[in-house]
């Protein structure tokens, strides 16, 4: 009776420890002793013999199923099995915000899933997956639609890149298109333009405004002559101010060398600054610049003398703030 109720504690009771972190991977092509030897490496359980013996009674060993699995501490073993055997794994949320590069895309999702990071960037940078989505190495990011995504751990690159596709068609559904068409804008366009208006601002109020700069100037036939197109041809986020020396970057993505938009988009926009673009009002702006009070909002000008006024205006604020900082 004892080394009865042993065995059902053992099989029953909540023995099994949660392990750091709460998840349990099983990664593709383990086998049954791979899981064994896990359980020892996260310290779930002192002993696999349990375990073992009830697995093999439900046939678990021939059915290991490739996952992220959560485990509550006090878990039985049972349950536990039960729960591999099923395959009944914990989706992970991909949450997807502002991402500059391919680089960044590959990282996030090789942080996120079984996958890695060089698996992700072939796959950005196949041909194949150019034709089939009708993109090129440079309008590839257009596949991206910030949101959050749910996925299974162990889903493919390839996978992924297919739902997110997916989420995208839907995305741009007809009266999106229409909105578009009224720009004289591909939806690819319409992505690269809102790109440069998420770096300009994080204000909602005034993203449509600069689009509509920017939608002006292109069809006055002026350069976008957009600065954080030059941060991203140089590849140098960081950079501050935009010096004449900066302007002069030779790179297709440089606004100031190049007419019209760039090749693509330069960070993935949300859907809001998406929308703001195809909503943009109808303006004779032809200019803006950050306030002098720093709010994060812009003075909009529709001459160049106007312009030069509130730039004075910024730019005299910000020689006071540079020299206050540096007599402190």
């Amino acid at each position: 009776m004892i080394l009865g109720g042993y065995a059902a504690w053992q099989v029953f009771g909540p023995t099994v420890s949660a392990p750091e972190g709460k998840y349990f991977y099983v990664k593709t092509g383990s086998a049954y002793e791979d899981v064994l030897q896990s359980l020892i490496d996260k310290k779930m359980t002192g002993s696999t013999y349990f375990f073992d013996l009830v697995s093999k009674q439900l046939k678990y060993p021939k059915l290991v199923k490739a996952g992220r699995y959560k485990v509550k501490d006090g878990t039985s073993v049972l349950q536990l099995i039960r729960m591999l055997r099923s395959g009944n794994q914990s989706p992970v949320n991909l949450v997807i915000n502002k991402l500059r590069t391919k680089e960044d895309l590959a990282q996030k999702i090789a942080a996120n899933f079984e996958t890695d990071s060089a698996s992700v960037m072939q796959l950005l940078n196949n041909s194949e997956t150019f034709q089939k989505y009708q993109v090129n190495s440079n309008t590839v990011m257009t596949l991206i639609i910030p949101n959050t995504y749910s996925f299974y751990w162990n889903t493919s690159a390839t996978k992924l890149i297919e739902k997110l596709n997916a989420e995208k068609e839907k995305f741009w559904n007809e009266e999106r298109m229409a909105k578009a068409r009224a720009l004289n804008l591909s939806p690819a366009q319409v992505y690269s333009m809102a790109s440069i208006v998420e770096e300009e601002t994080n204000k909602t109020e005034d993203k449509g405004k600069i689009a509509s700069v920017y939608i002006n100037r292109m069809a006055t036939g002026m350069r976008l002559q957009a600065d954080p197109t030059v941060k991203f041809a140089m590849k140098d986020f960081g950079l501050k101010r935009i010096l004449l020396k900066h302007l002069m970057y030779d790179s297709p993505f440089n606004t100031y060398q190049n007419a019209g938009l760039p090749p693509g988009p330069i960070c993935t926009p949300s859907i809001t600054t998406i929308d703001a673009v195809l909503d943009a009002p109808q303006t004779n702006y032809i200019y803006f610049v950050a306030k002098p009070e720093f709010n994060g909002y812009s003075n909009f000008a529709t001459s160049y003398a106007e312009h030069l006024v509130f730039a004075k205006a910024y730019q005299q604020a910000l020689d006071s703030l540079i020299r206050a900082k540096a007599n402190k």
